[in-house]
């Protein structure tokens, strides 16, 4: 955690009066959607998330999968990464949807996001790395049941919402692009 004290310019001119703002510095991330356009079904992973723990009930969330930038690392490979890690998945092709702050009113938090095509015929089971004390439940859903999960508020975590909507809108030409 930093904390700020700051002048900023104002839309009507001049400046602002000193304001104090603290800003956790988590460093940028990477989050991917894994979807299979054969099957047309997408990897969800669900696991404890410490801040939701304000809903005890749900601290378990339904999400995509995920992972810090370290050092040295390019986003790109820390969706390779992590789609090993998190979900026991290889990435066949993977498309940048975007770049995107996650929540810059006190997060500095910058997240790449891609879709990747994988085979989900084997995928599932409990995966994560123990050094990390990662539990994470991978099980994949038909495209229709994701979405509907997200129309009936199952999923919780922005990113996946996002990453689920994109695909609402671009799954057909994705799976013209991938299938043909």
């Amino acid at each position: 955690m930093k904390e700020f004290e700051l002048k900023h310019t104002l839309y009507n001119g001049g400046w602002s009066n000193t304001i104090t703002r603290e800003l956790f510095h988590r460093g940028n991330c990477v989050a991917v959607l894994l979807y299979d356009p054969k099957r047309d079904e997408v990897v969800i992973i669900e696991q404890f998330r410490v801040g939701a723990m304000q809903m005890p009930d749900q601290a378990w969330l339904l999400e995509i999968i995920a992972g810090a930038i370290e050092p040295g690392e390019t986003a790109e490979e820390v969706a390779y990464r992590e789609s090993i890690e998190e979900a026991g998945c290889e990435i066949q092709e993977l498309i940048k949807i975007n770049d995107f702050f996650t929540s810059p009113g006190g997060t500095s938090e910058l997240l790449t996001l891609f879709c990747g095509k994988v085979d989900t015929t084997n995928v599932g089971g409990i995966h994560g790395l123990d050094h990390e004390d990662e539990d994470i439940s991978v099980t994949t859903l038909k495209f229709d049941a994701a979405y509907q999960h997200l129309l009936d508020g199952k999923i919780l975590s922005a990113i996946p919402i996002i990453a689920i909507q994109w695909l609402y809108i671009n799954r057909g030409d994705l799976r013209q692009k991938w299938l043909s």
